[in-house]
């Protein structure tokens, strides 16, 4: 492609903000949005639902292959695959174990890369997620790595949940958050880290709205029109 739409990249830990403020970016430049967290899921998803083993790389590249997927977006705000609605079934307890399985698998996650580069259409894409700036788009117009205190993120987690009705505990949610941070930034394929030519924006202490702000006045640095 010899001029391929822009990209902004939001990358960061787990229970950062990177989905919110991706969408809002996105609503803000009317660009396609990619959540690479939830193909994760979707795989895992549907990798559980079929009974596929999670150490088979071929049925799980085969599983990736198969998938029609939809995001969510001010036409459709659910997340659609094959027709199907997944939106809550993607957050339940087996997609969620087995999403953090199947990305450990190289074959998995070489898949999934060819995909990810589709979503990237015009007239832009804002993708989130823990390797999009470092390794699916090392282009990218704008890279923002997004990060707060595990406290603040294990706080944020509580209270989201907690909205839902869910009956949760912060001392555990603290704990998870940290083991999944360790096991994001050491595993072998694709570690989360920070890009070299990042923009790093620490949301501990600041609002949606503060976040939002200075993400946009990175990209209005970048060149990018942002209209009010």
């Amino acid at each position: 492609m010899a001029n391929p739409p822009p990209v902004i990249c939001v990358d960061g830990p787990s229970g950062s903000g990177k989905g919110t403020l991706a969408r809002a970016i996105a609503k803000k430049l009317d660009w396609n949005i990619l959540d690479s967290g939830s193909l994760y899921r979707i795989v895992g998803l549907y990798a559980y639902s079929f009974d596929v083993s999670v150490e088979d790389d071929d049925a799980l590249k085969q599983v990736v292959e198969s998938l029609d997927i939809e995001f969510a977006n001010e036409r459709s705000p659910n997340i659609v695959v094959n027709g199907r609605d997944v939106t809550q079934a993607i957050r339940g307890e087996e997609a969620t174990r087995y999403a953090s399985l199947v990305a450990k698998r190289e074959k998995v996650r070489a898949a999934l890369l060819v995909r990810q580069k589709g979503f990237r259409r015009p007239p832009g894409l804002v993708a989130d997620g823990r390797d999009m700036g470092t390794v699916v788009f090392p282009d990218a117009k704008l890279k923002i790595y997004l990060d707060a205190s595990p406290e603040e993120r294990a706080r944020r987690r509580y209270a989201e949940l907690k909205d839902k009705g869910l009956n949760v505990s912060l001392p555990d949610l603290f704990q998870s958050l940290k083991e999944r941070d360790a096991q994001d930034k050491n595993r072998r394929v694709s570690p989360l880290k920070v890009a070299p030519d990042a923009f790093v924006l620490d949301s501990t202490g600041l609002s949606i709205a503060e976040v939002i702000a200075q993400a946009l006045a990175a990209a209005k640095q970048k060149g990018l029109q942002i209209t009010n």
